[in-house]
């Protein structure tokens, strides 16, 4: 069976890597409430349940799945995987090399100079669809404020048609100057995630505080170099282009090189339980964070819909979650069996070699330090495999 997707979490660690290289930009984080995510607070609710069963994830570690190299640890991916001869000989569309110059200047824009923008606040004009406005709001079900409903006067920010709160609220905002309190009225579904208030009728008395306008800073050398060199390691505005556009390249060949890798590739009946149990641990553990960030439990997460559906029990969850995780232990399987048969592998020289190379980020301690410095080798290494594939490619 072919796969489509490549789970492609070296790019993830590139976006979050780009953000931890410029976290010192300022930006300042919004404290929402939820018109948008009631879902979220129904959460807090406490759930009669035994979790005991979980405890141990105080103590995961995303570097334990892997070696000093990068590997999965102690397993050899050739007892799971059967790579042909001819695995690197590769065939796809010759338009997904192709970088577009407005690609690039649109990730720069988006991913790197929003993280050093100003923001005015426009007051003197009517909002209109696809701004982003600061507003206020409480909520109200038969003239009774409910719980989740309020932003406390903290203000949040919302951009009008992003459809990121309930239906019908943005468009309500829609044409309201800043300064003005108005109703917005909007029924909550019936499948609402909160049986205290789905398919009731709630009035936000909403007050648009201000229009948010983003100023991009002038992207030339001299601003590359004041604020990009020390953290990136770009000298100028070319290398930091080359850089972003050879990512969008490799981003946009990776599906399909993988897709051709896999549909080559022969997998073992049975994956490594070490292997699976990590990658388990790893979706339990984020689920676990989730509920200490609602300060409610893991039970309450997985019923609340926050998942993407609604599970009984945690169990529920991770038995739908089993082909998610078989799939990305196959991923993992496959990177390492072709690093394997490549002779790569990622030691702590190779880290300070590659990182800023494939990461755009000179250094890797503000990563290592969360994720630990063998989960962020096993990104890198998967990075390095599929740059050589991509490098090797056939074009039609």
């Amino acid at each position: 069976m072919k796969k489509k997707v490549f789970l492609r979490s070296a790019a993830c660690l590139l976006a979050v890597s780009l953000t931890a290289a410029l976290a010192g930009c300022g930006s300042t984080a919004e404290s929402g409430s939820t018109a948008e995510t009631a879902t979220a607070e129904t959460a807090t609710a406490e759930t009669a349940v035994d979790e005991s069963a979980y405890d141990y994830l105080a103590d995961f570690n995303y570097s334990d799945g892997f070696d000093e190299n990068g590997y999965l640890k102690g397993v050899t991916a050739a007892d799971y995987v059967t790579l042909p001869d001819d695995y690197a000989a590769i065939t796809i569309d010759a338009a997904l090399g192709e970088v577009d110059e407005q690609d690039v200047t649109d990730y720069i824009n988006s991913n790197i100079l929003a993280n050093f923008a100003t923001v005015n606040q426009i007051t003197d004009r009517a909002a209109a669809d696809g701004d982003t406005v600061n507003i206020d709001y409480v909520g109200t079900i038969d003239g009774v404020a409910f719980e989740g409903g309020d932003t406390q006067g903290q203000g949040t920010d919302l951009e009008l048609g992003s459809g990121a709160y309930i239906d019908g609220f943005e468009e309500q905002i829609v044409g309201h100057t800043p300064g003005e309190t108005f109703d917005v009225n909007v029924t909550f579904p019936e499948d609402y995630g909160n049986a205290d208030v789905a398919g009731k009728d709630a009035v936000f008395s909403t007050t648009l505080n201000y229009i948010s306008e983003t100023v991009l800073p002038e992207l030339t050398d001299e601003w590359v170099q004041a604020n990009l060199t020390d953290a990136m390691g770009f000298a100028d505005v070319s290398e930091l282009n080359a850089f972003v556009s050879n990512q969008i390249s490799l981003s946009n060949q990776s599906g399909d090189v993988y897709s051709a890798l896999y549909a080559k590739a022969g997998f073992a009946g049975e994956l490594p339980e070490s292997a699976v149990n990590y990658y388990r641990d790893v979706l339990l553990f984020g689920v676990r964070n989730y509920a200490q960030s609602y300060g409610t439990t893991m039970t309450s997460i997985v019923n609340s819909g926050l998942l993407g559906a609604a599970y009984d029990t945690v169990e529920d969850f991770i038995t739908d979650a089993e082909s998610a995780i078989n799939a990305q232990v196959q991923q993992a399987l496959l990177l390492q069996a072709v690093a394997e048969k490549q002779g790569l592998t990622c030691d702590t020289d190779t880290l300070n070699t590659e990182f800023v190379r494939q990461f755009g980020m000179s250094d890797p301690s503000y990563l290592t330090d969360v994720y630990g410095e063998n989960y962020v080798k096993s990104q890198l290494l998967n990075a390095l495999v599929m740059q050589n594939l991509v490098d090797n490619v056939q074009y039609e």
